[in-house]
């Protein structure tokens, strides 16, 4: 196992403090303690109201037997917010505390708060896509965070990470190879585990949408595909 612990963080004058980041970190763990602190049966209600359930949104499966707190359209940004556990939810705010600084810098704070919000909301696409009458309530920020590491590819394919390996070293290597790998592996499970409980379409949809949004929403003067050599031995 191979996790991100930093990276070189490159900031522009403009943008500050990344207040974004730490208020969507924020909102995650402290929704995960909410539903920590409920019962079962609040957590079950909680995932089916704001969580993404296919079947809900392409009306495979009729909304008259479940008093919904909103329409079902509108899971496709709250279903972010939501983690079954610590550990689901550490997967996916290590990412976005390395990473998302980054981008939040490339783009502004209001521009990188919509980015995250569409890369979910098309994950959360991806998945009705992938299984359109599906009771299964999708949750996790997965989809957000794998826009965000599309978008690091993008603007950062040299930049130095610090990951620490199988919990017993650390070493340095190129974004490409982390970040290319972990793309490579969505896009294995997609092809070949396509009925997994992770929903690996979430990812795929996230990594698209990320991809393309990181061209029209960056600060104009932010290049693409940037070298950064200084730092390295």
């Amino acid at each position: 196992m191979v996790i991100p612990v930093h990276d070189e963080n490159y900031y522009y004058d403009e943008s500050g403090w990344p207040w974004v980041m730490w208020c969507l970190f924020a909102a995650n763990v402290l929704a995960l303690v909410y539903l920590w602190l409920l019962p079962a049966e609040g957590v079950q209600a909680l995932a089916f109201n704001f969580g993404v359930v296919a079947g809900f949104i392409t009306k495979a499966i009729p909304l008259d037997d479940f008093e919904l707190l909103m329409p079902p359209v509108l899971t496709v940004f709250t279903y972010t917010f939501l983690h079954g556990n610590w550990l689901h939810l550490a997967g996916n705010m290590i990412f976005l505390w390395v990473f998302g600084d980054n981008i939040e810098a490339a783009m502004g704070h209001l521009r990188f708060l919509l980015f995250y919000l569409l890369c979910g909301a098309a994950g959360g696409l991806a998945h009705i896509s992938a299984d359109p009458a599906s009771i299964v309530p999708l949750i996790g920020a997965s989809g957000a965070v794998a826009g965000i590491v599309a978008a690091y590819l993008m603007l950062h394919p040299w930049a130095h990470v610090t990951v620490l390996v199988f919990g017993l070293m650390t070493m340095r290597i190129h974004a490409y190879w982390l970040l290319g790998a972990w793309i490579a592996w969505q896009v294995a499970n997609v092809l070949l585990m396509p009925a997994s409980e992770v929903s690996y379409w979430s990812h795929l949809g996230g990594l698209i949408a990320g991809a393309l949004l990181v061209l029209v929403l960056r600060r104009p003067g932010v290049p693409l595909f940037q070298r950064h050599f200084a730092h390295w031995p």
